[in-house]
């Protein structure tokens, strides 16, 4: 088992190269791609049951990145349990990389699904923990969204879909990190209450921190142990975090930080 200080150091790790990442490129999406580190690292070093050594076993567990732009957080955690090589990320968004700017299934280990257009993952995530199911196996599917991204009907689907075969290999983690592209989700289209809206879909809902590893981990486990009902847990994660400059803020959504931001981040985050 890998402790909580241990997966604390590998979150640290992955918000410090997926900087570097962007920054080389010369664009993705930092805010909040630093903000999911926490719930990337909990997912991988402790959650997910899988071997690094085989991303295709059949009994792996799955993770579907359903908000892809902020795949280099997703990037940075294969680098840390060794299923890529740390070299390979400064290679994100070059031609004929296989790390791009949003998931390609095809390209890369433990990608499981091809995403970019938001809301689309979640029923991607539905139709794989369907066939898990009939084919009788204790597998579980994990699906990442992020909040603005509700705003997509086809969440909605995913939703009912899931609920009416009772998908309780399913587990989605919302990043409520209350930003999207140009403002604040509940200016531009109001989610509150989140937690009852996905209720009334028939599922179980939970309220985390989601830069607490603990919670996280404990969250996880507690959805797991339903066995009647997809459960969705909703992470509360701040946009930047752990870059004062970044934090809260939208504008950070996908702006590339220059070589004096780069490395002032990178300072606030030893």
């Amino acid at each position: 088992m890998t402790t909580i200080s241990q997966i604390e150091k590998h979150a640290l790790n992955i918000r410090r190269n997926l900087l570097k990442m962007i920054h080389i490129a010369g664009s993705g999406h930092p805010a909040g791609a630093l903000g999911a580190a926490d719930i990337m690292a909990a997912l991988y070093l402790e959650i997910m049951n899988y071997n690094p050594k085989k991303p295709h076993d059949e009994n792996r567990d799955i993770l579907a990145l359903s908000n892809g732009h902020i795949v280099p957080a997703q990037y940075a955690a294969l680098a840390e349990i060794g299923a890529i090589a740390v070299s390979e990320l400064w290679t994100l968004r070059q031609l004929g990389s296989r790390l791009q700017g949003h998931p390609v299934r095809t390209l890369l280990p433990f990608m499981e699904i091809t995403s970019g257009p938001l809301g689309s993952g979640l029923s991607e995530a539905a139709g794989m923990a369907l066939g898990i199911k009939m084919n009788g196996a204790r597998r579980f599917v994990y699906v990442i969204v992020g909040d603005g991204e509700l705003d997509e009907g086809n969440i909605w689907e995913g939703a009912m879909f899931t609920n009416k075969y009772a998908l309780s290999n399913l587990i989605v983690f919302v990043m409520r990190n209350n930003i999207q592209l140009d403002g604040d989700t509940e200016d531009i289209m109001p989610l509150e209450p989140l937690s009852d809206k996905w209720r009334s879909f028939g599922w179980d809902v939970s309220e985390i921190d989601g830069h607490n590893i603990k919670s996280i981990i404990e969250a996880a486990e507690r959805a797991r142990a339903i066995d009647n009902q997809p459960s969705v847990i909703i992470a509360h994660t701040i946009p930047g975090k752990g870059v004062s400059f970044m934090e809260g803020d939208y504008r950070w959504h996908g702006k590339t930080p220059d070589a004096q931001e780069l490395k002032k981040a990178l300072e606030e985050l030893k």
